[in-house]
């Protein structure tokens, strides 16, 4: 037997469905004769009726209703597949994945989820929040869409990395840890106060190592954490002094629940990051959410 194509198949499915010719033909957006030849063919390949002809229509022979309780369940897989992805390429379903370190996300992910959220809101955002390395394993592994992080994040050519967001940390302390005449000091003159960072295996810890290492200065921090979040309570308990996002420090020290320390030394900026794995396609939705991430103005890539 020939090989026969699936619209064939698909032809006959509508007809034997409306078991009429002419209703078929305008559901198939075709014509009643090109549906009649079809079927004719279709016989001819199979070696059997398919279909009793009369006036008011069609009815299936005994072959015919064999043949349709195959193809029925087939063509309505095939038809439920399509439309599923209809519905997800034009985003009234779906999910986005993402994974974001506390930082990316307090200082610039949520307004932006807040507004894909309403531009699309029948598609799920899934988020895992961790630090950087994790994020990135998740990434490369294909769990996550994409990563929104901090610098410094290693270059590496599957990775395309998109600078989103400049922002500056201030060193803050406690209000009954840092007095008056302390609120400017050097690097070398930190060792006085205990010193509150997060954990070694942070980009943040790595970022101010290499910081203290170009000032002559160890670094050796008192306090380690594992996220970014527990930074400022900690500051504000006087337990220590610490470095956070400006962004994040300014509410804090507005109502005096945290002091900031002027640094002789410039702390470098850094960057929040998009990134993606340019071996892993975009579903509809993360492609439309990178595009939110980045409307605000253009922004550059980081060159390979």
């Amino acid at each position: 037997m020939m090989n026969i194509s699936f619209e064939s198949y698909k032809i006959f499915y509508y007809v034997a469905r409306y078991q009429n010719f002419t209703l078929a033909a305008r559901a198939l957006s075709t014509s009643q004769p090109s549906v009649t030849r079809c079927i004719k063919n279709l016989e001819y390949h199979l070696g059997c009726r398919l279909f009793i002809r009369s006036t008011k229509g069609v009815k299936l022979t005994p072959e015919g209703e064999t043949l349709y309780r195959h193809v029925s369940p087939a063509c309505e897989l095939i038809f439920k597949g399509e439309e599923t992805l209809g519905s997800a390429l034009s985003l009234q379903s779906g999910s986005v994945y993402l994974g974001a370190t506390e930082t990316a996300i307090h200082c610039f992910l949520l307004e932006k989820l807040e507004q894909f959220h309403r531009a699309y809101p029948h598609v799920g955002i899934k988020i895992t929040n961790a630090t950087t390395p994790p994020i990135l394993h998740d990434l490369k592994n294909g769990r996550i869409d994409l990563a929104v992080v901090t610098t410094p994040v290693a270059e590496e050519t599957r990775l395309q990395i998109s600078r989103i967001k400049k922002f500056r940390d201030v060193l803050v302390g406690g209000p009954n840890l840092v007095q008056p005449d302390q609120r400017k000091v050097k690097l070398c003159d930190l060792s006085r106060y205990p010193l509150i960072c997060l954990s070694g295996s942070t980009v943040t810890y790595r970022f101010y190592s290499e910081f203290y290492v170009r000032h002559g200065v160890p670094f050796q921090p008192d306090i380690e954490l594992a996220t970014a979040d527990l930074l400022l309570p900690f500051v504000e308990k006087n337990l220590g002094v610490g470095f956070v996002p400006e962004e994040l420090a300014c509410e804090a020290v507005k109502r005096g629940k945290a002091v900031q320390i002027e640094l002789e030394e410039t702390i470098p900026p850094r960057y929040i990051c998009v990134i993606r794995d340019r071996q892993n396609p975009l579903s509809a939705a993360a492609k439309q959410m990178v595009k939110i991430l980045m409307e605000t103005e253009k922004r550059p890539e980081i060159k390979r």
